[in-house]
């Protein structure tokens, strides 16, 4: 809408916005309607009356539509995983979470992916393996002062702290590991707490390796300073998502190979159809039935029924 000059308004019939000083006035054939700071406001006074005014903002939504929610399938979060583990092995990244309902693969993807790699496990030949080529699983319970060892002795392998789930709710501990993944050029993590007798561990130590975590807590229940230092990817899963990650393992050479696919069709087929009703689903429900399939192909599924509901 164009703008004119005070003087011009007074022509006769004037539809239209005049600038007034700082103001803005607002005409419609010659008759004042209103003034304001604003051009904008002084436009939409004009358009009212004229009956064109239209609500951009609404427009604009309505144009966009209803946001969908961004999701990815679980093969596709597993490649995200994937990926993931290749940077912590490149050195591009110092840690990873990987967080998500257990049995379907996590601890299966990231050594499947770090052997891959090149990398060695250091926990069955720590004394011949190169530290910076190789990583170290370390499962169970583990008090602060255990993390601390842990770092030290297998300090510059990747360390996968799988399933130990204490260390991530115990405030010393997180202090240990936020120390481990600061983004300073040197990581020096202390420990300056007194002990009895001499235990070989020093006082402080540079850390050089790196860290993945594989935990069944929800990712949004870590420590957000543990999170905001690493690379996070929920694999959690419908029981849908299960099955179809079950078909994709089930094709690696490495899954049951003294196993023919056909017992391994057979046997994912079967959970398909069970799905909703199995007491649980995972890799180890898996393996069970096709550990049944395999030993009575002519009488099977009774009692792979019974195993997978129940009663």
């Amino acid at each position: 809408m164009k703008t004119v000059m005070i003087e011009d308004s007074r022509e006769a019939n004037f539809t239209g916005v005049v600038q007034s000083g700082k103001r803005f006035e607002a005409y419609f054939e010659g008759t004042f309607l209103g003034q304001a700071y604003i051009h904008r406001s002084a436009e939409i006074m004009v358009e009212k009356k004229t009956g064109t005014f239209q609500d951009r903002r609404k427009k604009s939504q309505e144009l966009e539509g209803p946001q969908e929610e961004i999701t990815f399938h679980i093969n596709e979060r597993f490649d995200f995983l994937e990926k993931s583990v290749l940077m912590v092995a490149s050195e591009v990244q110092p840690s990873i979470i990987i967080s998500g309902s257990g049995g379907l693969g996590k601890t299966y993807t990231v050594r499947n992916t770090l052997e891959g790699c090149g990398f060695g496990d250091a926990s069955e030949d720590s004394l011949n393996l190169n530290p910076y080529n190789s990583f170290v699983f370390i499962k169970g319970f583990s008090t602060a002062k255990s993390l601390y060892r842990t770092l030290y002795n297998h300090n510059g392998c990747i360390i996968v702290l799988d399933d130990i789930d204490n260390i991530l709710r115990d405030p010393v501990a997180i202090n240990l590991l936020k120390a481990c993944l600061d983004s300073y050029d040197k990581r020096v993590v202390s420990w300056g707490a007194e002990s009895k007798g001499d235990d070989n561990l020093p006082k402080s130590f540079e850390f050089t390796g790196r860290i993945i975590f594989i935990t069944n807590i929800p990712s949004e229940k870590i420590d957000q300073a543990i999170r905001s230092r690493s690379l996070v990817v929920d694999v959690s899963m419908t029981r849908e998502e299960m099955v179809d990650r079950m078909w994709v393992i089930a094709r690696s050479n490495k899954f049951l190979p003294d196993y023919s696919w056909e017992v391994k069709e057979d046997s994912l087929e079967f959970i398909r159809t069970l799905q909703d009703q199995a007491k649980e689903l995972s890799l180890r429900s898996l393996i069970t039935i096709c550990n049944i399939r395999n030993e009575f192909p002519n009488d099977w599924k009774n009692m792979a029924t019974y195993v997978l509901v129940g009663n």
